[in-house]
């Protein structure tokens, strides 16, 4: 039976921890029955599910969305794929890019409103994996302190006449490891270098942290999760003593002027779509908005402060309200061969091996304003939302609001088994360093590490099981 809320979700959890992994020994789970379809289990996004595997299958409306809904939702795709060129240009609307920036446009990083990847080699520019820059300490509102010469990101292409700040170099050590019948494996750990940094070195105190773009696809939906339901997920104290403490993070929120629960990036560092949207408008293409209207120019940047601009602001209201419209609505796609044996044998392993206890199988969504199609949906988006410690291997030393430099969100898993269909790879975690999905549970450690031992334990059958569920995701 899928687990469909966290307390359910727990109880495997507190089994895992107790050492009695009846999956390890049994094909299929617990017992001799075999696994059972649930009818509707493959409805990922509820009745926003579209049923499509192709390479297109990320950039689809909601199912259920129709009529003159939709018309922005087309209207917010251009946008989305715009190109934004120089200020000033006789093209207005769509100039004032830069001065510092990573990508052109928004598709840029979310190709196919998919899931970006790390360079292949060293000499390849780094498109759709940035680097959050950090020192010690807080803004005004408890947001990371930006490096005092590079600001909060560092941003390696630039407009004609203003130096790029910098780029990144990634380069990886292979970690051997075996599983437990002897069959071995190897994961690749990333080291990051700075090279051609226009304004000095970075602080010596400098924190940084890689982050691949992730897949659009379903984000009304996690909006439209509610803060109780989200808050109930979290055991922060690890009260029940499963060895999962999952809470949420609390961000400042510029719409509001109030704190709120992070939802959106990898450390749930923004509450709403339009403050993600516009966060990234500004740091990644370096268009400004009403809601951050002051170009990313760091005082030692010259050139970038004096460079012209396309407008204060260089996007309206009406486009943001456009492109954020276009981000609630992106559907997710059904989950593949819902009836096949294997599979629903490894959806079962997920929850007996713990996986479930933070990747919430099954959740229900509440009333979002003006947007009836995403509420009161059961979803299954294989999250919590929740700030969970995830070992050392995968820390990156960064805090960010309440997040620490060992915790990330539970990143939703819904439609990851299309990734190589949408997107042409198979790079996962925020740094796009595992090249698999069995990768990626490897690495898993912390609050995930009975989860990753209790995988790596499993008979290779079992395993591929378990892989194959999720790639059916």
């Amino acid at each position: 039976m899928l687990l469909s809320a966290g307390i359910r979700a727990r109880q495997v959890g507190r089994v895992i921890g107790g050492g009695l992994l009846c999956a390890a020994t049994a094909v299929g789970g617990c017992g001799d029955n075999a696994a059972s379809y649930v009818p509707g289990e493959e409805l990922s996004g509820g009745d926003t599910t579209v049923f499509d595997e192709s390479a297109l299958a990320f950039s689809l409306a909601a199912r259920n969305l129709s009529g003159a809904r939709r018309d922005p939702f087309f209207t917010g795709n251009s946008m989305f794929n715009r190109g934004w060129v120089t200020a000033p240009s006789s093209t207005t609307g769509q100039d004032g890019l830069g001065p510092t920036y990573n990508a052109g446009s928004c598709s840029g990083c979310h190709f196919k409103d998919g899931r970006g990847r790390p360079p292949e080699t060293t000499d390849e520019e780094f498109l759709g994996l940035l680097i959050r820059l950090s020192v010690p300490g807080t803004d005004l509102h408890g947001a990371p302190a930006g490096d005092p010469s590079y600001g909060g990101q560092l941003n390696h292409r630039a407009i004609l006449g203003v130096p790029a700040e910098g780029r990144a170099v990634v380069t990886y050590t292979e970690v051997p490891g075996t599983y437990a019948d002897g069959i071995p494996y190897s994961l690749r750990r990333p080291t990051y270098e700075f090279v051609d940094l226009a304004f000095g070195p970075l602080a010596p105190d400098i924190m940084f942290s890689p982050r691949t773009a992730p897949a659009m696809i379903g984000l009304g939906l996690l909006e439209a999760i509610s803060e109780t339901t989200i808050v109930a997920f979290g055991d922060p104290d690890d009260r029940d003593g499963d060895g999962i403490s999952g809470r949420p993070n609390r961000v400042f929120d510029p719409l509001s002027g109030s704190e709120k629960i992070g939802r959106f990036g990898w450390k749930a560092n923004q509450p709403g779509l339009e403050q993600q949207n516009a966060g990234a408008f500004l740091g990644d293409i370096g268009i400004t908005s009403p809601l951050f209207p002051t170009e990313n120019c760091p005082p030692a940047q010259t050139d970038c402060l004096a460079a012209p601009e396309g407008g204060v602001p260089e996007i309206d209201q009406t486009k943001i309200d456009q492109i954020t419209w276009y981000s609630h609505f992106l559907a997710v796609p059904a989950r593949r061969t819902p009836r096949d044996p294997s599979v629903l044998r490894g959806r079962d392993l997920f929850g007996t091996t713990g996986c479930a206890t933070c990747h919430v199988t099954e959740v229900r969504t509440g009333m979002l304003d003006g947007m009836p199609e995403l509420s009161g949906q059961t979803i299954r988006p294989y999250t919590d939302l929740l700030l969970h410690d995830m070992g050392e291997d995968l820390a990156d030393g960064r805090p960010d609001y309440l997040a620490d430099g060992r915790e990330w969100r539970t990143p939703p898993l819904w439609g990851i088994g299309l990734t190589p269909i949408v997107n042409g790879h198979s790079n996962f975690l925020h740094d796009g360093r595992a090249r698999g999905l069995a990768e990626a549970i490897l690495w898993h450690g912390g609050e995930a590490a009975a989860s990753r031992d209790a995988f790596r334990i499993l008979p290779a059958g079992d395993r591929n099981a378990l892989v194959r569920f999720l790639e059916a995701l």
